[in-house]
């Protein structure tokens, strides 16, 4: 018996998700903003980052949101080192400032960190390298890197760590400096040495500031008006916000007011 043959039913055709990337730049950073603060577009510091990063283009910096369907999923944040906001030493390196993702499990991280690698390949640098630190959601944790290629070269005070992916075998490493506690010791007034890199820094800045009103203590806010600056005086790795008072770190990302006065009262009783 020859059974009637009965073609297979027409299978629907599921179309694949793709990832959209959007180049933030001078052109359409008003339309597009920023990542973080992005709740509060009219506050001091997103604007103080949109200004910061208006400048930063110029320098070569790129910004890269990573979209999943109609939602931003996450960005990074890359530059040349030597316009770079993370207390670094090296020549011909693309430094990475920021990642973050909002919607995890998709791969969006390593999509972001495969960007930049072929960014610098094309700009034919020697490698790309990023500030880690697991005790703060301030920097990038080192789990995603070492899974896409990087290693650990470096250690730092306070949990920062240097990993590089390196593009050239022949380049001298990237470096920290081995002065940190120097640093820490030109300071024995209250000092938030800071530039505008992130947005949370006026929020950081005013938690801080409450805090030493309640003590009676005067504070000097000092902004980097150079990278050279920043290399000079920055207490941590991370550059771009450091608290100091009678030679002791505070904290080098934001405090609530709470506890930044917690911390200055354990500091002054311990003087």
């Amino acid at each position: 018996m020859v059974s009637e043959y009965k073609p297979h039913p027409k299978r629907e055709v599921t179309k694949l998700k793709v990832d959209t990337i959007i180049q933030v730049n001078e052109t359409n950073l008003a339309e597009t903003g920023c990542f973080c603060l992005r709740s509060k577009p009219k506050s001091d510091g997103y604007q103080n980052k949109n200004d910061w990063l208006m400048k930063q283009f110029q320098d070569g910096l790129q910004y890269i949101k990573i979209m999943d369907e109609d939602k931003v999923a996450g960005f990074i944040e890359y530059t040349p080192i030597e316009h770079s906001s993370r207390v670094v030493y090296g020549e011909n390196y693309i430094v990475i400032h920021c990642l973050w993702v909002q919607l995890t499990g998709k791969g969006h991280a390593t999509t972001l960190i495969q960007q930049c690698i072929a960014y610098a390949k094309r700009e034919n640098k020697a490698g790309v390298i990023v500030v880690t630190n697991e005790e703060t959601s301030w920097t990038p944790g080192k789990d995603v890197f070492l899974k896409n290629g990087f290693e650990e070269i470096a250690q730092a005070p306070y949990g920062f760590a240097l990993l590089v992916y390196k593009l050239d075998a022949t380049q001298e490493e990237p470096y920290f400096p081995d002065d940190w506690e120097e640093r820490l010791e030109r300071f024995d007034d209250l000092t938030i040495l800071r530039t505008y890199q992130c947005p949370f820094v006026d929020v950081a800045t005013d938690n801080v500031v409450l805090a030493a009103n309640k003590l009676g203590l005067p504070v000097e806010v000092i902004d980097f008006q150079s990278r050279t600056e920043l290399l000079e005086l920055s207490p941590t790795p991370y550059g771009i916000y450091g608290v100091i008072y009678k030679q002791k770190l505070i904290g080098y990302h934001r405090l609530t007011a709470h506890s930044a006065l917690k911390r200055l009262k354990e500091v002054s009783l311990s003087d």
